[in-house]
């Protein structure tokens, strides 16, 4: 009887799968829709003027906040939407640690290694402490002092499931940090005169302070091939500190102000809940990576997958807030990103000069 129960039942939770797979249809198309949109625009700015001024990740939260601006998604995009803003996410942050080598940071040196730890610590601890102090909340002020210290939006997008981020805040943060992650790229080349920099000692500092990768060679490709290596290693290790500092959030999460779920419960911890899966599979493929198990043909598609996944989240997240949310937080969140990135510029300048780069 269990056999033929089981029978029985199987067809119809065949029907339920299916009907749940069709429900998230419309809202991950729409998703994939704008994040093709926002990869256009990129590739049209690479193909023009030589490299992105403003990436596919930031265009795709603009374009999705347009569209929630002038269309309100019916019920039936919701699940799709919710999807690729939370496990779609999930996942691509998972294969980035396939794109990174622990062993790419040994040939920097003990001294800059130190240097741009404590950097990142003491960027997120300033920037938090400025953003609590112009009144953000706790959960949005960790994004932006993440996003400030280690790489922009994808530094967000990291931070945000773990420690329960709200979509507005998220959407928030990134919009605000990728507007001064533009202005920081194009004005970054004034400290060289303005501080006498070295190309190396540029390097540094556009390691230390740009945003994303890609943002780190738009700045220092103008100014020399020296700047522009130097610069790059330095960003690599920023990011490689993404993981421990996630893993680290996970722990002080259910500590924070607001540590209630939306039913108002206490969080309930667990392994899992601690250590999400996926920062589990960022930083084992990181392993396999350093050991050599993840070869270059394999990890340059992995990452590609992952950027583009976190593409289609950002519109996910574009779509999920309304603008006029946004508007009413907007100064607060500007002054204090703005003051977050000039302590970090600071802080990285005085690195700099113990170090004594030449």
């Amino acid at each position: 009887m269990g056999l033929r129960s089981s029978a029985r039942d199987a067809p119809a939770n065949l029907q339920v799968k299916a009907g749940e797979i069709s429900s998230l249809l419309p809202g991950i198309m729409l998703c994939l829709t704008i994040a093709v949109v926002a990869a256009g625009i990129q590739n049209i700015q690479e193909w023009s003027l030589g490299h992105p001024y403003i990436e596919a990740i930031v265009l795709a939260i603009l374009i999705g906040l347009g569209i929630r601006s002038a269309w309100q998604p019916s019920p039936r995009f919701h699940a799709g939407i919710a999807f690729s803003a939370k496990q779609l996410l999930e996942v691509a942050v998972a294969l980035l640690g396939a794109s990174l080598s622990f062993g790419a940071i040994l040939a920097s040196g003990p001294a800059l290694l130190a240097g741009i730890v404590a950097i990142v610590i003491l960027a997120i601890a300033a920037g938090y402490g400025l953003c609590r102090a112009f009144g953000l909340p706790a959960r949005m002020a960790l994004l932006v002092a993440c996003g400030n210290a280690i790489c922009g939006n994808s530094a967000i997008a990291a931070v945000a499931p773990v420690i329960g981020a709200d979509s507005k805040d998220v959407a928030a943060a990134i919009a605000f940090t990728a507007v001064l992650g533009v202005l920081l790229v194009l004005g970054l080349p004034l400290f060289i005169p303005l501080v006498g920099l070295s190309q190396n000692q540029y390097g540094v500092l556009a390691g230390l302070t740009v945003y994303a990768v890609p943002q780190v060679l738009a700045a220092t490709v103008p100014v020399g091939l020296i700047a522009t290596q130097v610069g790059t290693l330095v960003k690599l290790v920023r990011v490689l500190m993404l993981g421990p500092v996630v893993v680290v959030l996970s722990l002080i999460a259910p500590l924070l102000p607001e540590g209630a779920t939306a039913e108002g419960r206490p969080t309930q911890l667990s392994f899992f809940r601690l250590v999400p899966w996926f920062i589990l599979g960022f930083m084992t493929l990181a392993g396999l990576r350093s050991l050599g198990l993840i070869p270059d043909g394999a990890a340059g598609p992995l990452k590609q997958v992952a950027s583009y996944l976190t593409v289609v989240s950002m519109a996910a997240l574009g779509l999920g807030v309304d603008v006029r949310v946004l508007a009413r937080v907007g100064g607060r969140v500007t002054a204090a990103v703005t003051a977050s990135l000039v302590v970090l510029i600071a802080i990285s300048l005085a690195l700099i000069y113990a170090l004594g780069s030449a």
